[in-house]
Formats: structure tokens, C-alpha cells, sequence
């Protein structure tokens, strides 16, 4: 599977754990679904970085 693939699965289960955290308010699974998806929105950046010096 690539990376951007991967990374999407990532962000939606990062935007799942949010939702959950919102719905049941749960300030910590809230937190830990905030911090997935800035981590997988890094690891994005970094691809495209990657991708820009490979040209």
C-alpha cells in the first residue's frame, strides 16, 4: 500500500477518534484524535517535500 494511502487511512481514523471523543465528551480521545490527524497532515508534508527534491 503507498503512502498516501496509507496516510488517508490515518487521517480518517485520527477524524473518527475526534468525532467519538466530541460525541461521548471525552476530552482525551478528542486530544488523541486531534494529534493523529496534525501527525498524519506532517507526514504529508514531508511526501511532498520528498516528492519536490526528487524532481
Amino acid at each position: 500500500m503507498g503512502d498516501r494511502a496509507k496516510h488517508l487511512g490515518q487521517n480518517l481514523g485520527g477524524h473518527a477518534k475526534e468525532l467519538a471523543g466530541r460525541a461521548r465528551r471525552d476530552k482525551p480521545l478528542e486530544s488523541e484524535g486531534k494529534r493523529e490527524r496534525r501527525l498524519v497532515q506532517l507526514k504529508t508534508a514531508g511526501d511532498h517535500l520528498k516528492k519536490a527534491f526528487k524532481r
